[in-house]
């Protein structure tokens, strides 16, 4: 005997079909934000969950815009700030207490492949001629799905060096301030304006490539310190006229495709003369590499980083002919650290984390030699240790404490407190 079919819906049917079919464009876009904002599997370490501020910077630490809500709202707002205060050992008298950054940003979604990421930042709370904070635009790009693993930038975003530079906002490091050798070295925060192409694969893989503005070194200012502080930090343009008729490139790898384990490295070269009178063939190239581990309990971290400036010696030589004392441009400077975590007290619900960091840097490990014959002498490599420890006690919000102890002496040690936060 013949099974007689159930009788069927058509309209029930068509309704089924068309839910299907919404779940499945649903988790198109879904995968297509996750790939756009960071690497599947991998958290921050402080906000799980992140700042919508880490996917309008490219950040693959941490999740981004949109990746929470199935259907993102055309326009999204996010900000990160920091408070600190900060007590020189040697010094009391230079202690200060400051409003160091307010950042607040928005993305604008036109359609499901274009968007507009960009942030506003306020520094030292209150900018004007005779007070020492800066307004400016940390970044303002646009960002196209181009299909399959790939996106395009075009306008002022960050460079992918480090691990700080994408991910700078306070609760995604460890201390009160940013690590030396990633402002001193790297020049964290740093942007350039340009186009750049990025892949980011399923299996892990990420990589970067783009043609942007690069240095200035006729900002080089022989008569301050600033470039001793951070060679490239002195002479960077930030997209404010900048000077462009020498371009540089960039590229970058990372791969993040093994739970808790992140790998990279990139590096950044460019023509930094500019066409200016008195410099010619000058060349900045900047590379670095680094690795990040983490489980439930632990966090280590390790970069090293290194620069080259060619075609100084013409210039330092005007410098020694034109000034008593100046402030030569280094050739090479270079600086590495190792940081460790423990996270083990959040998994017993104590949001405590304790950290240890170590550092060598110089700014100024070699001079090229003077047409006069004269050879500048290098700076002494620096040696700090920073320990400290962070507070977790909302979800974006931290308070930090740590103290800094340059090994080779007291100067320069200090004691910190922190109050960071993203949304």
């Amino acid at each position: 005997m013949a099974r007689a079919e159930a009788p069927t819906n058509p309209s029930l049917e068509s309704r089924v079909e068309a839910l299907e079919a919404e779940l499945k464009a649903l988790k198109a876009e879904l995968a297509e934000q996750r790939a756009a904002t960071g690497s599947p599997g991998t958290t921050n370490y402080a906000a799980a969950g992140g700042a919508a501020g880490s996917a309008a910077n490219g950040s693959s630490d941490g999740a981004g815009i949109g990746v929470a809500a199935a259907t993102p709202a055309p326009l999204t707002w996010f900000g990160y700030g920091e408070l600190n205060y900060s007590r020189p050992r040697n010094d009391p008298a230079q202690t200060t207490f400051d409003l160091a950054r307010f950042v607040l940003g928005f993305e604008y979604r036109f359609d499901e492949r274009t968007r507009l990421a960009s942030e506003v930042e306020i520094e030292h709370a209150v900018s004007s001629e005779d007070d020492p904070g800066e307004v400016e635009v940390e970044q303002a790009y646009i960002q196209r799905d181009l299909g399959g693993d790939w996106q395009a930038n075009l306008g002022l975003f960050l460079i992918p060096s480090g691990l700080l530079n994408e991910n700078h906002e306070p609760t995604r490091y460890y201390g009160v301030f940013r690590n030396f050798v990633e402002t001193s070295i790297i020049p964290t925060t740093w942007r350039e304006g340009g186009a750049g192409l990025r892949a980011q694969t399923a299996s892990g893989w990420r990589w970067d490539l783009g043609l942007t503005t690069g240095f200035d070194l006729s900002k080089w200012d022989p008569e301050s310190s600033e470039g001793l502080e951070s060679p490239l930090g002195s002479i960077h343009q930030e997209l404010a006229l900048a000077r462009a008729a020498e371009l540089s490139a960039y590229t970058a790898i990372n791969y993040t495709g093994i739970a808790g384990l992140r790998l990279g490295a990139s590096i950044f070269s460019g023509g930094a003369d500019q066409d200016q009178p008195g410099f010619h063939d000058n060349r900045v190239t900047l590379w670095e590499g680094h690795a990040r581990w983490q489980n439930a309990d632990w966090e280590l971290s390790a970069l090293y980083a290194s620069g080259h400036i060619s075609g100084t010696a013409p210039v330092n030589q005007q410098y020694v002919d034109s000034f008593a004392t100046p402030t030569l441009i280094p050739e090479d400077f270079h600086g590495w650290y190792l940081e460790g975590a423990w996270r083990g007290l959040v998994g017993r619900r104590w949001p405590l984390v304790p950290f240890l960091r170590y550092e060598q840097f110089n700014t100024a490990s070699a001079y090229a030699r003077l047409p006069s014959g004269a050879a500048p002498a290098p700076l002494a490599l620096q040696d700090v240790f920073t320990y400290g420890l962070q507070f977790e006690f909302a979800r974006g919000v931290v308070l930090k404490a740590d103290y800094v102890d340059f090994t080779r002496g007291v100067e320069g040690d200090r004691f910190d407190l922190g109050l960071g936060y993203e949304f």
